[in-house]
């Protein structure tokens, strides 16, 4: 489906299953080429040729090991649930028409990589559909699906291929191979050997890099959260991205495919009673040994039944139960999701990942806006008497003349930085002093400071008093390392009921108008 050989899959299968299993950070983990790289390799291939993908995966690893290092693994956290969802149900989408030739026994040269083009070009040729293909495509996807409800434990895809390989070479049947469109699967093992590098060469193939890193980076750590769900263990992310990382160094040079965790191997492994990074060792070492053996017998499996293998694999990576549990999302979580979907399968995975990334970034900074804001009730800051507290314990309801009492509640970033300035305009007679409390601000950013020295520098012209109170201590030290503390007329108090006392004492900073 990538467009590459089938030895190909095999050695990434054997050497970065191998390095993942016994370099990883997850006791189950079982690495190797996985159908969420088949747009991926596709595309590069396509346009870089094999060699391009070869560099390109020797710098995802690169990339994925200076993450680990960087301890980076964390950060999987960090990724929306929207964007994730979006552009695996895309890359599903893509993977199962890209068997639609295959699927219906048309012929393979000429097809565009992308998705429109696809299209348009089986549309035209579907004259030549072979019923042949089809017949052996609906029967291995129904012994599939059988096996599946009745006989769960079983090896389904393998056998449904197994079948369908026995009546195409039985009856005879026109239908594609692998053998007939690859030719001979290689026996032997290939000697490792480097890509051709140049700084042209580099440049134009970071992009691709850093999707196949983001990918394999992703999935991985995907797949190890799935194996501590099913073990109770806890896996090391940042361990496990460093092992990802060389693995895809090993595979590229040995001429393999981008490689990640399996997360439908790793549970099977799981299901299987796998205790220690040993069986993933074992797999690897047996897929070697299955190679060598049955290399003669792999031309004979037909490309229809392959095709239905990988339709149930699309259907497993769309998700469309949680896709359509987040379509029930607030407005903008599905803007992101219907938006990363949409590019994922009309335009490109990179540009996919980028803007869906950006866009939930944005839509998280105006929520947090917001919900700055809500706290407030009218604006960033709200005066204390609309928090519901007693009159009694309100200090707003004891202010000495001329003081102004403020309060700031949520974190004081640069979403919200420039409605700081909405609280200048508030105060239409200079105040003798304005108290202001951050006893609900967590954190305060490069903005947040900025906004705060020219409301303090507002104040100090206007011969107001600004008492802060109630710093927590990250905040106090932000503030203090960032010079804001030492202002002309800044002054800190201790709690709210100490910056009245000293608000409302004369002298002081204040500085007549």
């Amino acid at each position: 489906a990538s467009g590459a050989t089938p030895e190909k899959g095999l050695i990434t299968g054997i050497v970065a299953s191998l390095l993942i299993s016994a370099l990883g950070g997850s006791r189950h983990q079982i690495g190797g080429p996985t159908g969420a790289f088949v747009v991926v390799v596709f595309g590069v291939i396509a346009q870089h040729g094999y060699d391009g993908l070869l560099l390109a995966t020797l710098m995802a690893g690169l990339i994925l090991v200076a993450a680990g290092l960087a301890r980076l693994g964390a950060w999987i956290k960090y990724i929306p649930l929207p964007v994730i969802t979006g552009f695996t149900a895309g890359i599903a989408v893509i993977i199962a028409t890209s068997q639609i030739g295959d699927i219906l026994g048309l012929d393979p040269g000429g097809v565009p990589g992308d998705f429109v083009g696809k299209i348009r070009v089986y549309a035209d040729r579907l004259g030549q559909l072979n019923p042949a293909a089809v017949g052996v495509t609906l029967g291995a996807l129904a012994l599939i699906l059988a096996l599946r409800r009745w006989r769960p434990r079983w090896p389904g895809a393998l056998l449904a291929i197994v079948a369908a390989s026995a009546v195409v070479a039985g009856l005879g049947l026109p239908v594609a191979t692998i053998g007939s469109r690859f030719g001979d699967v290689a026996m032997s093992f290939p000697l490792p050997s480097l890509p051709a590098v140049s700084f042209s060469r580099l440049r134009e193939l970071l992009p691709s890099a850093l999707t196949i890193a983001f990918l394999a980076g992703v999935e991985s750590l995907l797949s190890a959260l799935v194996a501590d769900g099913m073990t109770g263990r806890r896996h090391r992310s940042n361990t496990e991205l460093i092992a990802q990382g060389v693995a895809n160094c090993a595979s590229a040079v040995f001429g393999g495919l981008p490689a990640t965790g399996a997360i439908a191997r790793t549970a099977t492994n799981v299901r299987a009673g796998a205790r220690t990074p040993v069986a993933g060792v074992a797999h690897a070492l047996f897929l070697l040994l299955f190679m060598i053996v049955l290399a003669p017998v792999v031309r004979y499996l037909p490309l229809a039944a392959c095709a239905a293998v990988l339709l149930v694999v699309a259907w497993n990576m769309s998700e469309i139960e949680r896709f359509r549990h987040l379509l029930s999302a607030p407005f903008g979580d599905r803007v992101v999701l219907l938006l990363t979907f949409a590019l994922t399968v009309a335009v490109d995975l990179t540009v996919a990942i980028e803007v869906g990334v950006v866009l939930a970034a944005m839509l998280f900074m105006h929520r947090m806006a917001e919900a700055v804001r809500l706290q407030g009730h009218e604006s960033l800051l709200d005066l204390e008497d609309a928090d519901g507290r007693p009159e009694s314990a309100n200090p707003r309801a004891r202010l000495p003349d001329g003081v102004e009492y403020l309060e700031l509640s949520g974190p004081f970033f640069f979403g919200v930085a420039n409605l700081f300035a909405d609280v200048i305009g508030r105060i239409e007679a200079a105040p003798r002093a304005c108290v202001l409390v951050l006893r609900q601000v967590p954190l305060i950013d490069a903005s947040g400071i900025g906004a705060l020295r020219d409301f303090a520098a507002h104040c100090h012209r206007r011969g107001t008093r600004l008492v802060l109170a109630e710093l927590q201590p990250a905040v106090r030290q932000t503030l203090e390392a960032m010079g804001v503390l030492g202002l002309p007329g800044v002054e800190v108090a201790a709690s709210a009921d100490d910056a009245l006392r000293v608000a409302a004492a004369p002298g002081g900073a204040n500085v007549s108008l």
